[in-house]
């Protein structure tokens, strides 16, 4: 099953880094649910030593990751802090990071609560305006730190003006390519130098794993981020490898509908009168709709949207019936939330207004059931505001 050169995105997706079990002829690689590798003699074994330190099913996901997202190499972690936090390893004491100030709460915390302690500083700014990200890099900055879409108002960042921008200035663009997926946007193509995912998300697809992955495109950094997954140890699971391998097949097919019902809820959302603004980068009404044409190849499965008060978010979620609330995204059911006290909990409450993260936002992850049952849920819980 060798790929060809020219090897379309679908194709990658199902058979990258794969190839049929040698000793049996599998097609799905194996979960090798081992701790250690039996060597023949002193300094003489298969290529596996321990499993910390290598794993065939996950050397197998990060090979296909790599692929899809078009990158040298995959690093694959427990999580995708962990993963986020790997790529800080990346920095030393006193560096200077410029970053999204619209990112997943957890990023932010770890950012401002852990990290701060290790002589690492951050500037959050609209990294839409690369105006402000260029008064923002000091003598000290070494990464721009870019999530596009935001989470959870959809904010985007220009990617190639972004790189053009950091690599002038001597700078790392990692870019959180979570909430779009590679089969929507490949921010590589457009010059970042590391990608990262929470594989818990699209990568997997259904809410049944926790991992997340670092796509690199220079030796030096893929070298080091192999002895950090190493060092640290926060690696991801052979059965978690297994899960996300399994998901990646699926992902083009998954992510066509997830955009499908995106689309047609934000535009549902948008005509309703009890809805004050939908955040879509799908809509016309988008302030970067045509940057969002541009840079994506779909517009995804995540939106967000404004009910005035936190009284009419909670009757929302609590009248919803197919819906169901809970933190996450990017699974085949729909998901619903409320950033402000959920995903985004961490983030003190003048900076989430600031980003327009209010107490009456609901989040929305569509899934891939039918849309008209969908809309019909809405319909009904917005009918109880």
């Amino acid at each position: 099953m060798k790929l060809g050169r020219n090897a379309r995105f679908s194709t990658i997706c199902l058979h990258a880094g794969q190839e049929p079990d040698p000793s049996t002829g599998a097609i799905i690689t194996p979960i090798y649910q081992t701790s250690t590798y039996v060597q023949e003699e002193l300094g003489r074994h298969k290529g596996y030593e321990y499993a910390r330190t290598q794993n065939p099913t996950r050397e197998a996901l990060e090979a296909n990751l790599a692929a899809i997202e078009g990158g040298r190499g995959g690093i694959a972690f427990a999580s995708g802090m962990a993963a986020i936090n790997a790529i800080a390893s990346l920095l030393e004491s006193g560096d200077h990071v410029v970053m999204s100030d619209n990112v997943y709460g957890g990023t932010y915390r770890l950012f401002d609560k852990v990290l701060s302690r290790y002589r690492l500083s951050f500037t959050s700014v609209d990294t839409g305006d690369l105006d402000q990200v260029a008064r923002a890099i000091t003598p000290a900055t070494r990464m721009l730190f870019v999530e596009t879409p935001s989470n959870p108002v959809m904010r985007l960042t220009d990617l190639r003006a972004a790189a053009d921008l950091a690599h002038h200035r001597g700078l790392r663009l990692v870019v959180d390519n979570t909430f779009a997926s590679p089969c929507l946007q490949r921010p590589i193509e457009f010059g970042a130098d590391l990608v990262t995912h929470s594989t818990t998300k699209y990568l997997n697809g259904h809410s049944d794993s926790v991992g997340g992955v670092v796509i690199a495109t220079r030796d030096d950094d893929i070298e080091w981020l192999k002895f950090v997954q190493n060092a640290a140890g926060a690696i991801l699971s052979p059965f978690d490898s297994w899960l996300v391998l399994r998901g990646t097949k699926t992902l083009p097919v998954r992510m066509a509908q997830h955009s499908a019902n995106g689309m047609a809820l934000a535009q549902f959302l948008a005509s309703h009168p009890k809805v004050r603004h939908v955040y879509y980068p799908g809509l016309p009404s988008h302030p970067q709709y045509e940057l969002a044409c541009r840079q994506m190849r779909g517009f995804g499965g995540m939106l967000a949207f404004e009910t005035g008060s936190l009284e009419a978010a909670a009757r929302v979620l609590k009248s919803v019936r197919l819906m169901a609330l809970a933190e996450s995204l990017g699974g085949v059911e729909t998901l619903i939330s409320h950033p402000a006290t959920m995903t985004h909990a961490s983030v003190p409450a003048d900076h989430r207004r600031e980003l327009g993260i209010s107490d009456g936002l609901v989040r929305i992850s569509a899934g891939i059931e039918d849309i008209a049952d969908l809309q019909e849920d809405l319909a009904q819980a917005l009918d109880k505001v």
